[in-house]
């Protein structure tokens, strides 16, 4: 199971949000990339961020906080917010993500999703953020009325190098993830699944272990409250 602490960059610093809401954030006083340098120095390897700053200009603001963690810290960086063409995802591929997120963009447009996972072979991950069964887009702002399944059905065979799957209900409340909807996800999936979104303590973790596809999950706010410690963490790390 890999484990992605969550870093989402707002304005230079770490925030987080409750069920991707900007009004209800949280700043933390921690630098982006000295707070990936605390999570390197606790034995952990990978890393999710999200550009919000990107989210909400569809430019990729947050390039070279990117580029400073990679070169510190060797960690194999997810990125996600905003990427909305080909020139975005090349600009964090040259400066060492390991995997893309594309997001809205793919939603709205299938065509650009299968485009992206052709031209960078094994570097397109999909992040579906989804409510009440039906994908979200636009920082969660809209409800694109399409089933979460439906879609994945559509572009299952892209080629997609990875899934990242969020229920919106559950982001930031720290009441454990949805596993049964995941479970349906990766069930459908024809690439390995990260769980997103809730995740409140060890045990969360050690539940996800249990099902069928999934290649890891991602823990923010309960990392940066202090509920989960970075040495159990670690831990379970593998």
């Amino acid at each position: 199971m890999k484990i992605f602490p969550a870093i989402d960059i707002k304005e230079g610093k770490c925030v987080r949000l409750v069920k991707g809401d900007f009004d209800k954030k949280t700043e933390y006083k921690m630098h982006p990339v000295d707070q990936a340098g605390k999570f390197k120095e606790h034995g952990l390897k990978n890393l999710h961020v999200v550009d919000l700053d990107g989210a909400l200009t569809g430019e990729t603001v947050n390039l070279d906080i990117i580029k400073d963690i990679v070169k510190k810290f060797d960690l194999k960086v997810e990125i996600g917010g905003g990427i909305r063409n080909l020139n975005s995802i090349q600009k964090y591929i040259d400066v060492g993500a390991e995997k893309v997120i594309l997001g809205s963009a793919a939603i709205k447009d299938k065509k650009f999703l299968e485009e992206a996972c052709q031209k960078f072979s094994n570097k397109i991950a999909l992040g579906l953020d989804a409510k009440d069964g039906y994908l979200s887009v636009s920082g969660w702002k809209e409800n694109s009325n399409q089933l979460t399944l439906d879609y994945l059905n559509e572009v299952n065979d892209y080629g997609v190098s990875r899934l990242i799957y969020t229920d919106i209900n559950k982001d930031g409340m720290k009441q454990s993830p949805n596993f049964e909807e995941t479970s349906k996800v990766a069930a459908k999936s024809n690439c390995p699944v990260i769980l997103s979104g809730g995740v409140s303590s060890i045990d969360d973790i050690k539940k996800a272990r249990s099902l069928k596809n999934i290649e890891g999950i991602i823990v923010g706010k309960a990392i940066y409250d202090g509920d989960i410690e970075l040495k159990e963490l670690a831990k379970e790390d593998a």
